[in-house]
């Protein structure tokens, strides 16, 4: 019997062990972060990503790019970089540029019938909760050799001396005033009539090296030196103007549209530059493309800059941590984000992109690195191939809970008013929360969008928390349905207010009420 009772007391007092220790283990994991960017690209050169094919019906292109979106709905994404600038075409009705082939088949095309891809695809990423940034290439002016696809109205045909050739194709010669205003107006027709949330440019500045060729630009350089004695940083400069007139021109039209760059990874070597990477690429941006990626950041001229880091964490010359803290360390009191390439996995010769782990790993260095703000992937469709599981790994683990996107001070830092709870209803099938519009805060603002967090009673109140986020909900909306409660549990529901540059309110009154009985 005085065993029995020993053995009893024994496995309470291991069964009372393992809860402590459990629950100190569950409270000491780090909370996922609240604010993270993660986008993915959409390309459309080429039909890599979307749309599949040349030629397909609206009604199929939609389907396809909702699907898409619903896709990477479900990974977690909160931002789309979507290609509609390839190579001086359109996937929008554009004042300057003929439609794209990738979208019609034929450039110059319209689709049949007639839409906007543009619109269309804004409208359903922000029906999902999703920013949209308008990808341009902006240089570049085709893709390929064969110019008898080109329309009538194509750049090269109504201003063939604005170009280059290079490597067989042509792009816009970068020492041209004529050429940097043409640009900046392509991009200011998209930012006065599309509701996009940000403007971005691709690593394509002056083209990669090509041995045996030579970017024939002596004229230009002859004509517009403005005193530059070397052609590199006259080049450098060309971009750097481009830039800045871009910046300023989105600005000057609608403050709170944002604008950034992605550049090749590598700004400059160490061995280059003493203020480089700690990295061995055999190219860089500011030397090969003369992109002077950094300047840009420095001087605010971009609002986020979006490295493509392609590298893994055990890659000699250009390893992913190396390069990503030394990124960190060039903020400038902007955004960082990182480009990773999950195109690379199980299909390249370094051996680390055959490792499940790569990507995941790659991710929580960037959560250990405060600077680092988010992740953008490259590309679409190689995301959700789902190789190595990697897609598996953002929904079940590294995104399983929504993320806000970080804010941007220097564009808004004030938050909208608080959201005024109204009586709530319920029945068998849930709970139904109602709350008044807030009033406009100081700048103006008000809600753009809601969040809903939900908390059993008695629970702590930690809106930090993203797992206790149940809805984000677009304005104008008023009310929500939580048809996932439990029969007769009490909750405690906070709503907030959350403006265009997701400065977000504090919370309403907390809304406490107990569930109806189930059938």
């Amino acid at each position: 019997m005085f065993k029995n009772k020993y053995l009893i007391i024994k496995t309470l007092y291991i069964f009372i062990l393992l809860s402590t220790l459990s629950n100190s283990f569950l409270q000491a994991q780090p909370l996922p972060p609240k604010r993270e960017l993660r986008g993915v690209w959409i390309a459309t050169v080429a039909n890599i990503d979307w749309p599949s094919q040349k030629n397909l019906s609206p009604a199929v292109q939609q389907q396809e790019f909702n699907f898409i979106l619903d896709e990477h709905a479900r990974n977690g994404m909160n931002a789309v970089f979507v290609q509609v600038r390839p190579v001086a075409d359109a996937f929008y009705r554009s004042k300057y540029e003929p439609w794209s082939e990738w979208l019609t088949g034929k450039q110059g095309t319209e689709p049949n019938p007639p839409y906007d891809p543009l619109s269309f695809m804004i409208g359903e990423s922000h029906k999902r909760g999703m920013e949209f940034h308008a990808w341009f290439n902006p240089y570049r002016a085709t893709f390929d050799t064969v110019s008898s696809r080109l329309s009538p109205t194509h750049i090269s045909k109504q201003h063939p001396e604005w170009l280059l050739t290079y490597a067989g194709r042509k792009l816009f010669d970068p020492g041209l005033p004529q050429v940097r205003e043409y640009i900046v107006q392509v991009i200011l027709d998209v930012v006065r009539n599309y509701d996009v949330d940000g403007i971005h440019f691709d690593d394509y500045f002056y083209p990669y090296p090509v041995a045996g060729d030579t970017l024939k630009d002596d004229s230009t350089f002859i004509k517009y030196t403005d005193d530059f004695a070397s052609k590199d940083d006259w080049r450098r400069n060309n971009v750097n103007l481009l830039i800045q007139m871009v910046a300023d021109s989105i600005k000057s039209v609608k403050p709170y549209v944002k604008f950034g760059v992605s550049p090749f990874g590598v700004w400059r070597n160490k061995a280059d530059d003493p203020g480089g990477s700690d990295t061995r690429a055999g190219q860089s941006s500011f030397t090969h493309l003369f992109a002077d990626s950094r300047l840009w950041i420095k001087h605010g001229w971009v609002d986020y800059i979006l490295p493509q880091v392609y590298f893994s964490t055990r890659f000699g010359p250009v390893n992913y941590k190396k390069l990503t803290q030394w990124w960190a360390t060039q903020t400038y009191n902007r955004h960082i984000y990182i480009g990773h390439g999950p195109y690379k996995i199980n299909k390249n010769a370094d051996s680390t992109w055959f490792e499940p782990q790569e990507i995941p790993r790659q991710i929580r260095f960037n959560r250990n690195t405060p600077q680092v703000k988010g992740s953008v992937y490259f590309s679409s469709k190689s995301l959700m191939a789902n190789p190595n599981h990697v897609q598996d790994s953002l929904r079940n683990d590294l995104y399983k809970f929504p993320a806000l996107i970080p804010t941007m001070p220097w564009l808004d830092s004030i938050p909208p008013l608080a959201p005024i709870p109204e009586k709530t209803h319920k029945n068998r099938q849930g709970i139904t929360l109602h709350w008044h519009t807030p009033l406009k805060a100081i700048d103006g603002d008000t809600a753009y969008y809601y969040l809903i967090y939900r908390f059993n009673h008695k629970e702590n109140i930690n809106l930090e928390d993203p797992g206790k986020l149940l809805a984000k909900l677009p304005s104008p909306v008023y009310s929500y349905t939580d048809n996932s409660v439990l029969s007769k549990k009490r909750y405690v529901y906070m709503i907030t207010a959350v403006d265009r540059l997701h400065n977000e309110s504090i919370a309403g009154k907390p809304v406490k009420v107990k569930a109806k009985k189930k059938k």
